[in-house]
């Protein structure tokens, strides 16, 4: 498989400094096996942007191998955050999500997924996800104490229950088959917290390429707000 790939990052319209994080650098092409990550930092004075440029260059360093092992660049990644608060005090608290993806060159997308950053497939004009929010939120849908829209605007909704910096970290881990044509989105909150599922659908589908799709879902999310820092990575799957 061929594996195409766009990732934009934006501030907001809110916030003055952007916590998210993400891998690779730059917008590129390759037959695999690439490793493509978004982190959304958290914890007070900056540490939220300490904890996601933690984790994404311990994914980054790790990535090299044949095959990457989605489990192993997590937990490099949390490693890589308890030792900072360890050295420095002062950053106890700081977490982030991580939801990363290897693309082999088979075909095959690991998934290695900690907090409520997300993973899609489109496919065939369907958009299906890829993963399962760790929030408070999640729990109580899970659970019939909430409905999705009502979850949009709970206070609790940006609460998560797992993320990257703690000790005993569960990774839930997914495989996926790819096929010709599929289109695959990793994105922050920033996005999924401003545009619903339907409207991301529509806009992936109609989107000519990857960079056309991801700004457009910034765009999106701005237009709708934009009361968070917003990442996204599409990658296109060809033969």
């Amino acid at each position: 498989m061929r594996y195409s790939w766009a990732i934009e990052s934006h501030v907001g319209l809110v916030r003055s400094d952007n916590e998210d994080a993400f891998a690779p650098a730059s917008d590129d092409a390759s037959e695999g096996p690439v490793v493509i990550a978004v982190a959304d930092g958290m914890g007070g004075h900056a540490a939220g942007e300490v904890a996601s440029r933690l984790a994404i260059e311990a994914v980054t360093a790790a990535g090299g191998s044949d095959l990457p092992d989605p489990y192993d660049l997590v937990r490099r990644a949390n490693i890589a955050v308890i030792d900072a608060i360890a050295a420095d005090p002062s950053l106890a608290g700081m977490g982030t999500t991580l939801t990363l993806g290897v693309f082999e060159p088979a075909g095959r997308l690991r998934l290695g997924h900690v907090g409520d950053s997300r993973a899609y497939l489109l496919r065939n004009a369907s958009l299906g996800k890829l993963t399962h929010d760790h929030t408070v939120v999640a729990e109580l849908i899970a659970a019939g104490h909430l409905t999705e829209s009502e979850a949009r605007s709970h206070p609790h909704r940006h609460l998560v229950t797992r993320s990257v910096g703690i000790e005993g970290i569960e990774i839930d881990e997914t495989d996926v088959e790819l096929s010709p044509g599929d289109r695959v989105l990793l994105c922050t909150d920033g996005l999924t917290s401003m545009v619903s599922d339907d409207e991301i659908a529509q806009l992936l589908v109609n989107a000519p390429s990857p960079a056309a799709a991801a700004w457009r879902l910034i765009d999106a999310a701005n237009t709708a707000g934009g009361y968070d820092n917003t990442t996204v990575a599409v990658v296109d799957v060809s033969p």
